[in-house]
């Protein structure tokens, strides 16, 4: 099979990249994004959502194969994800993979409204993320670069070969939107679409391994050559359109094997199809800076970092749910029971799951840790209240305890697996802090814990401004994590974008730009809302229709 040959681009963007003044673009966007406890990010004055951007793109004019849905729960059960047998690419395989990643879970309705649920989470369920399939040599597929529309779980082909191509491949482009989360976020929206690859890369590394699959994300193919190979730069094809940017490319192997060459649509001859749909025909607001800020920090060509042998004791997952069941059952609470006590052994599994290992899902993240857990404990049987540290490296626990308050205690904690790094800071009641920093939002007092991801932000930024988008994945990921695992223990978790930036870095006494709060995290059980009616994903498929539907997606991710 023909190898990927880069251009000179890969080292332009790099140059670029690394230069202070893309690094100063990406400070000079996170401060003017922070939320502050007397005022709020620009965004959006008022919200209409009968004006809300579509949340499906379409590409007019590109065929359109329709994909076999799952007929039957996964033999593979969640706990057993890393033993699953490997499977053939094949039509029904790739499928399989689609619905269970990208792919609807449900539907929602209440009253006149209705909307859609996905197995991917997203901020304010407005899903900036986009997904093309790259396939090579596949069983029911022709060769080719499609598009996967999750609304009706079918692929639309964009591009074809003019000739057959020796060897087998498959590979996923992931791209955002980014005006899908700025007509409700604003400024800040740059943070969510991150955020929500992370998401997309967690939820499609747990659905390949129910097919025996292994994820790789391909760190030779920098920014330009990904726009190539999905199609983003072709202007025409977006005329009257909002474009989407280049993010990442997936390659999926057998579990047993780790690289392969990749086919290059953009080095063979071929023809292109299909013309995208327009999303929002009247935005009524611009935010210059967004498209700023994704130039600067603009991925050049990755190399991925030594990961040394695990440090931790291999997991043991125990639980005989099929793993599709839980995948799809995934959501964002809503509300929390405030009197729910989590179980102490719950908690810490919760937690080690959490800890970098070389197997899933942690083996699609080829990158040095740069993301630690400060947990607010509310309600865990046998432990204190209070403010907890999880460092995820010795670095990282060394720059904790240089940068957080002085006067935190750094106790061991006696209960915890001797490997768990878990330390705890402070006692006392912190529901209240937890709830005003997070904009004031219940959740996060209701829950049985919150969370706020810090990053080793400065340091990792003086290595390029693209560390900006990697380390909002990775924040991204590890809330992934949380989802499943959470519902694998008959919990549930919500991932919180709205906090107050340096209201949390005060309370921690974090007095510089070393550490930074990212993203929040719940966890806890979730009051059902018993007015809003569940559906089932894809029956406009057995009616033979196309949904119309109102897109109406609530306040926080779901």
């Amino acid at each position: 099979m023909p190898r990927l040959e880069l251009t000179n681009g890969a080292a332009r963007i790099m140059e670029t990249s690394n230069n202070s003044e893309a690094v100063q673009v990406v400070m000079a966007y996170h401060e003017r994004t922070k939320h502050h406890l007397n005022r709020y990010a620009a965004g959006p004055e008022v919200l209409d959502w009968d004006t809300q951007p579509n949340p499906f793109r379409t590409f007019t004019g590109s065929p359109r194969r329709i994909l076999p849905l799952l007929t039957d729960e996964t033999a593979v059960t969640f706990a057993g994800l890393p033993a699953a047998t490997f499977q053939p690419f094949t039509l029904q395989t790739v499928a399989q993979f689609l619905e269970l990643s990208l792919g609807l879970a449900a539907w929602k309705e209440y009253g006149t409204n209705r909307w859609a649920l996905r197995c991917n989470p997203s901020s304010g369920n407005l899903h900036p993320t986009e997904a093309y399939v790259l396939a090579f040599g596949v069983q029911g597929i022709s060769d080719g670069l499609y598009h996967y529309l999750s609304l009706d779980h079918l692929l639309e082909q964009r591009w074809y070969p003019d000739a057959g191509q020796p060897g087998a491949g498959l590979y996923i482009g992931l791209s955002s939107i980014a005006w899908r989360e700025a007509w409700k976020y604003g400024e800040r929206a740059l943070r969510y679409c991150q955020l929500d690859i992370g998401h997309a890369l967690g939820a499609l590394r747990y659905a390949a391994g129910t097919l025996g699959w292994h994820l790789r994300l391909r760190g030779d193919v920098d920014d330009a050559r990904l726009r190539s190979l999905l199609g983003l730069d072709r202007s025409g094809d977006f005329a009257q359109a909002e474009g989407e940017d280049a993010e990442l490319l997936l390659e999926i192997l057998p579990a047993d094997a780790m690289s392969s060459a990749i086919a290059s649509p953009a080095a063979l001859p071929g023809q292109w199809r299909g013309q995208a749909n327009c999303l929002d025909p009247h935005p009524l607001c611009q935010w210059p800076v967004i498209a700023e800020t994704t130039i600067a920090s603009r991925m050049p060509v990755l190399t991925p970092d030594p990961l040394p042998p695990d440090p931790w004791p291999a997991r043991k997952k125990l639980g005989h749910t099929a793993a599709s069941t839980l995948i799809r059952r995934r959501r964002s609470a809503q509300r929390f029971d405030p009197k729910t006590v989590m179980a102490t052994d719950d908690f810490f599994t919760l937690l080690d799951a959490l800890l970098p290992r070389s197997d899933l899902p942690w083996d699609a993240w080829p990158f040095t840790p740069h993301i630690h857990p400060i947990l607010f404990v509310h309600r865990v049987e046998g432990l204190n209240s209070g403010l907890y540290a999880l460092p995820r490296t010795g670095e990282g626990e060394q720059l904790l305890r240089m940068t957080l308050h002085p006067d935190f205690s750094w106790e061991t904690v006696a209960d915890a697996p001797v490997h768990l790094p878990l330390w705890r800071l402070y006692s006392g009641d912190v529901r209240s802090i937890a709830r005003t920093l997070s904009c004031h939002q219940a959740i996060a007092a209701d829950s049985c814990f919150a969370v706020a991801f810090l990053a080793e932000y400065a340091d990792s930024l003086k290595s390029g401004a693209w560390h900006y988008r990697l380390l909002y994945q990775e924040a991204g990921l590890l809330g992934q994590i949380l989802y499943l695992e959470a519902e694998s223990l008959g919990l549930n978790g919500t991932g919180i974008g709205c906090f107050f930036d340096d209201a949390v870095h005060e309370k921690l006494g974090i007095r510089n730009n070393r550490l930074q709060s990212l993203y929040h995290f719940t966890v806890g059980h979730a009051l059902t809302d018993t007015r809003i009616s569940t559906l089932p994903p894809y029956t406009q498929r057995e009616l033979g229709t196309h949904t119309g539907v109102s897109y109406y997606g609530g306040s926080s991710l779901t």
